[in-house]
């Protein structure tokens, strides 16, 4: 029964987002409950969650469950969770039908408006605790607890306080809390997105990317591995969750890149920084492009165009640091007749979605419109040839895998939201901001280094869309008060919140990729970060740096591409140890510096990173006759 209703759910989240994104859209106060209702019943009956201490995988059945039989807390998760299912389609439903009389009498709820939002809050905090861990509850919870102890805290932190009732009423009744911006994006086209790139995974397309991509990569040194990071790049962008991505594009490349001579560790580390770098890889960006340009109210093309060349900048490191690995490791390119070659022709036609999406966009189109049509058009190119037509169990997958990916989502931009309320209600984003300036002197780098460390700490161990929207109304403030264009600003946090995804000690996708290759979890952690260091890095570069974003004249943008360029390929040089051939421990340490001297824009600290890059690449050296024996430096550490 329960896989029944799981099933209907998920079809009916279907049809009521594809309605509303393509027919006739509804006002805030129904679209978004409705979706979060839709969630989480999925959520609450088993799909995208952890039950009873045990994380269900990506693909799991719904109804699958451990051999022995269910012990006292399963059996009241279950039954609680059904309880809370029921609570949400109780709490849609009266919003729905009551909200032009909500809106009506503003500030005067009655008792049982203030009874099904005090319920509403802690189903949520439930289903994102169900769904995504302890982190996001906490720190939600501290914002609860916030609201209330304002009068009792020191300095810049006290504020008057506010009782239940007003709380519950902005969380509840209001498009400020649960209801904000932060659950719009998920609601409005967060998952026709994520519905999007699973009826393209179904049809075949993450087997064309990963053909597209051993094509463009395949005949070089550490081909596999270059194939897997350019498919999950792309995977990445689509699917908006690295640890999902892990999983599933993982399950094929990781084996590839182990046949070719890369230790499981170190091929779970490749996959889980080219999966958390397809977060920043527009067009998508895993629907972070969209809440950036919704948040910031900067259009979604100008978005797209700026994150652009960082991205690039990302996976020219991670490309480079395989290529050196390879070549210190005397790896040669696979011949044609060793490699494994998905065919790509009788999948092609799987692009034209993606190019839809991308012309709609390009368009000014909203991204509701574009992935309404991204979506009908990847159904209808799905169905017209035998080879990648879908059958009804293929889009009961589909649809399965779209909800179980927007369970998280939604209900941690649900407890974002309730932290965003807390923020708007409280004053707290304008005086942790000046806390951030004071802390720093009102110097930029400083308040750079603080806001990169929150943005990690907070995003370890939450999606990055949650991270990124707490930040937002948090830190980003900060950075714009000390002269950081908007855009820049909201991009440094997002990479931040992104790339804790393989920051240990909580990296989940280090871990998710390190479980598929069966390799030591802490040892693909700290590989994933050596490799994704660029991750850490590029953020400065555009700050200080704002070519790197187009915003510059053209010339400005030129010199300031090839000099990031060079700038990342001397980082991945020398945390691999290797330029034309293997480098000593003080060669390796004198690339790193000319890389960061080449962060930022000056042409003397350019001009000595330039020569210093020069003179390790100059032609002429010979190759290295052998492997190089292990030395006690980051790479070693982390093979």
């Amino acid at each position: 029964m329960r896989q029944r209703l799981i099933v209907a759910t998920a079809v009916a989240a279907a049809l009521f987002h594809l309605y509303a994104a393509g027919v006739s859209p509804f006002t805030a106060l129904v679209q978004r409950p409705v979706h979060l209702a839709l969630m989480a019943i999925l959520g609450f009956l088993g799909l995208g969650v952890r039950l009873a201490g045990r994380a269900r995988e990506v693909g799991e059945d719904a109804d699958t469950g451990p051999p022995e039989a269910p012990g006292l807390w399963t059996r009241m998760e279950t039954w609680i969770g059904w309880l809370l299912a029921v609570l949400a389609v109780a709490s849609a439903a009266y919003l729905g039908m009551n909200h032009e009389e909500l809106v009506q009498r503003a500030a005067s709820p009655t008792t049982l408006d203030l009874v099904l939002g005090f319920a509403t809050i802690l189903m949520v905090l439930e289903l994102t605790r169900r769904s995504t861990g302890w982190g996001l509850v906490a720190v939600a919870g501290l914002a609860l607890v916030y609201a209330f102890a304002g009068p009792f805290l020191p300095g810049l932190l006290a504020h008057r306080g506010y009782g239940l009732t007003r709380l519950v009423e902005h969380l509840y009744l209001t498009t400020e809390g649960i209801w904000g911006v932060p659950l719009g994006v998920s609601a409005d086209f967060v998952y026709l997105f994520i519905l999007f790139g699973a009826v393209l995974d179904v049809a075949g397309g993450g087997a064309l990317l990963l053909g597209l991509a051993e094509r463009v990569a395949g005949n070089t040194r550490g081909g596999p591995a270059k194939t897997a990071s350019v498919a999950s790049a792309f995977m990445g962008s689509l699917s908006g969750s690295a640890v999902a991505n892990v999983v599933t594009t993982g399950t094929f490349t990781i084996p590839l890149m182990r046949r070719a001579g890369f230790k499981p560790h170190f091929a779970a580390a490749i996959e889980a920084a080219a999966s958390t770098g397809g977060q920043l890889m527009p067009p998508i960006m895993g629907a972070g492009a969209f809440i950036l340009a919704t948040w910031t109210q900067i259009p979604y093309v100008q978005v797209a165009l700026a994150a652009t060349i960082p991205a690039l900048l990302y996976y020219v490191a991670l490309l480079a640091a395989i290529h050196f690995r390879a070549c210190r490791m005397g790896l040669e390119p696979t011949s044609l007749e060793e490699r494994d070659k998905e065919p790509v022709l009788p999948r092609l036609h799987l692009l034209i979605p993606l190019i839809i999406i991308v012309v709609f966009l390009g368009m000014g189109r909203s991204p509701m419109r574009a992935a309404f049509w991204g979506v009908t058009s990847a159904i209808a190119v799905a169905l017209i040839l035998p080879a990648t037509r879908l059958g009804l169990k293929d889009f009961e997958r589909a649809l399965l895998a779209a909800g179980r990916g927007t369970v998280q989502v939604a209900a941690a931009c649900a407890a974002a939201g309730i932290v965003v309320g807390v923020a708007t209600l409280t004053g707290v984003g304008l005086r942790m901001s000046e806390l951030i300036v004071t802390l720093a002197g009102g110097n930029l780098f400083p308040a750079l280094v603080l806001t990169a460390l929150g943005s990690i700490v907070l995003g370890m161990g939450l999606p990055t869309t949650a991270a990124y929207v707490v930040l937002a109304a948090l830190g980003a403030p900060a950075l714009v008060e000390l002269g950081v264009p908007l855009l820049a600003a909201h991009l440094f946090i997002f990479y931040y919140g992104a790339i804790s995804n393989v920051t240990p000690p909580v990296s989940l996708a280090a871990y998710a990729a390190a479980g598929v290759a069966g390799a030591p979890a802490m040892k693909t952690a700290v590989s994933a970060m050596i490799l994704a260091l660029a991750g850490f890095i590029v953020p400065f570069m555009f700050v200080y740096g704002p070519p790197l974003i187009l915003d510059g004249t053209l010339l400005e943008i030129v010199i300031t591409v090839i000099t990031g360029t060079v700038g990342v390929i001397a980082l991945a040089s020398g945390t691999m140890g290797y330029a034309r051939r293997s480098l000593a421990i003080w060669q390796r340490g004198l690339m790193i510096a000319a890389a960061i001297t080449l962060i930022f824009p000056n042409l003397a600290t350019d001009a000595v990173g330039l020569l210093v890059v020069l003179y390790f690449f100059r032609p002429g050296q010979p190759a290295d006759p052998v492997a190089p024996a292990p030395t006690p430096t980051a790479s070693r550490i982390a093979e």
